[in-house]
């Protein structure tokens, strides 16, 4: 079984960078237009969507400017501790709105919250090495 060091030794800033934007953008595809459209199915209000789908959408745009600029680790810890906020608010929004969010909009949303953690952890672990 491969340790973590070997799992994170070929991620450089650059490459999360462009993970990042892209899974992002795939958010902000998501939100803005899927799951709009089904909105019966998950629950989760327009309202809230299209402004979560915005704030994927510039999460998505400093993500991938970094990574045409080649932008350091501390840049990278900005869009870590940026997506950590956003998944406490998702998390919120899940509480808040339990009553109205269907079995498949609790599995979304808490599956995003799963991937986005996990990203904000390796996004973490890479600016610290590249730091130091």
């Amino acid at each position: 079984m491969k340790s973590i060091r070997s799992i994170l030794a070929p991620l450089t800033v650059e490459r999360l960078f462009l993970l990042d934007g892209l899974g992002a953008l795939v958010t902000a595809v998501m939100l803005g237009a899927v799951l709009t459209t089904f909105e019966p199915w998950f629950g989760m209000p327009k309202h809230i969507l299209l402004p979560l789908s915005v704030v994927a959408t510039c999460f998505a745009v400093y993500s991938l400017t970094c990574r045409v600029r080649a932008a350091g680790a501390r840049w990278l810890l900005g869009i870590a501790g940026a997506n950590a906020l956003y998944c406490v608010c998702t998390l919120s929004l899940i509480l808040w709105l339990r009553s109205s969010l269907t079995w498949l909009g609790v599995a979304y949303f808490l599956g995003e919250i799963a991937l986005i953690s996990t990203l904000v952890i390796v996004e973490w672990s890479v600016a610290r090495r590249e730091q130091s």
